[in-house]
């Protein structure tokens, strides 16, 4: 089986399975947000971006030699990431999604220097999920306090 097809795959997989159910999620829609959130509808397109990113990242970082080592950051990443709202949804507690947020943000970050030095594309490629992850878990943190 391809590399391509096999990220694809397990990107796919994972997502499916770490999905939140539909009464846990309108529980999750139901929360108050900061009133700074104006663009919340944009939110899936911007996560659909960003999980393009992440696929194409490890897709050039794997054909640059990176090794199942560097896959496997790619795994935990995403568990993290795709955990985050269905841990969020299933313990209906936003401390634990704000320390999922960080976990994630703070292992993408290494994710990204370790690739780096096979290739800079692949860094480059991530470089979205780190700018966005801060402003996700600011954003649950503020939800914390405004739905006590």
């Amino acid at each position: 089986m391809p590399a391509w097809l096999i990220l694809l795959l397990v990107q796919v997989g994972v997502s499916l399975a770490l999905n939140p159910s539909r009464d846990d999620f309108q529980w999750f829609l139901q929360l108050r947000r900061p009133a700074w959130l104006t663009f919340e509808r944009l939110i899936p397109l911007i996560w659909l971006a960003i999980y393009g990113c992440f696929y194409a990242s490890a897709l050039i970082s794997w054909r640059a030699g990176s090794g199942w080592w560097a896959m496997a950051g790619y795994l935990v990443l995403l568990l993290l990431v795709q955990s985050y709202t269905w841990l969020i949804c299933r313990t209906r507690s936003l401390t634990a999604g704000t320390a999922v947020g960080f976990a994630g943000w703070v292992w993408g970050v290494a994710l990204t220097i370790l690739v780096a030095s096979s290739s800079g594309l692949a860094a480059l490629l991530l470089v979205p999920y780190l700018l966005w992850s801060p402003l996700g878990t600011l954003l649950t943190w503020q939800m914390r306090r405004l739905n006590r």
